[in-house]
């Protein structure tokens, strides 16, 4: 599983086997350089959702449900659900949060929207907690996480994302539960992982998590085919004879 947000990338992930897109609201960062993910908005998801189902013709599509669309209001959460599989025609939706959402979690649900859960470190969650640390270190919370997890199943949710808790938590949740957990910064005991793409491209170059694998450095790649390019147009080298008309 593989996040993005525009049509080419969608593409080129679709036709190199991914299983699942997730149009993340990681897009509030890597996209339009907020600082957290709270200020994206439904219809700005919505573009970018729309963008990827066209260039996705295989994978699973699943679109995060953006700050403010579902806390508390289980009658708005299913509005801003139902917009989005009706004007995106993704595939299911993600949603962050365990006992404090499930009415919003079961109404979705019970109007065949498909649903995959999101616990551990909840980034829209950033200002009541702070900080990007680990998350559920201590007993307490372990507990409530399992909790959560065994709740969203119940409810029906067809997969959950643990992201940045310990590993050995993420595989306990894993062996407990039926149904697929996909892991960000969980450990190797889960069932799959995701991260952001523009990450493990090494697109940005500032974030840098211990879970995080480059498998490319394509921030220098395309610096220095910029830098190439304006060279050339500088040096009258382009366009040559044989690129124009």
């Amino acid at each position: 599983m593989l996040t993005s947000y525009d049509y080419s990338m969608a593409r080129i992930l679709d036709a190199a086997g991914i299983d699942v897109i997730l149009v993340g609201d990681s897009a509030a960062n890597v996209m339009a350089g907020y600082e957290t993910t709270v200020p994206i908005t439904l219809d700005q998801m919505i573009y970018h959702a729309r963008s990827v189902t066209r260039g996705a013709k295989r994978a699973l599509v699943v679109v995060d449900m953006p700050f403010g669309t579902y806390q508390g209001n289980p009658k708005e959460a299913i509005n801003s659900a139902v917009r989005i599989m009706k004007e995106t025609e993704a595939d299911a939706i993600k949603i962050e949060g365990g006992e404090e959402i499930i009415d919003s979690v079961k109404r979705i649900l019970c109007a065949g929207i498909p649903v995959m859960g999101h616990l551990g470190l909840t980034p829209q969650s950033i200002h009541k907690y702070g900080t990007y640390n680990v998350r559920a270190k201590e007993t307490e919370e372990a507990e409530k996480l399992l909790r959560d997890a065994h709740l969203l199943e119940e409810a029906g949710c067809f997969a959950i994302v643990l992201e940045k808790i310990p590993a050995e938590l993420a595989t306990r949740v894993a062996s407990e539960l039926s149904i697929p957990i996909i892991g960000i910064g969980a450990g190797g005991g889960v069932d799959g992982q995701v991260l952001v793409a523009h990450d493990m491209l090494g697109i940005t170059n500032e974030f840098s998590p211990r879970f995080l694998r480059r498998y490319a450095s394509l921030h220098d790649v395309m610096t220095g085919a910029f830098q190439h390019y304006i060279e050339d147009v500088r040096n009258g080298d382009f366009p040559n004879s044989k690129e124009q008309y």
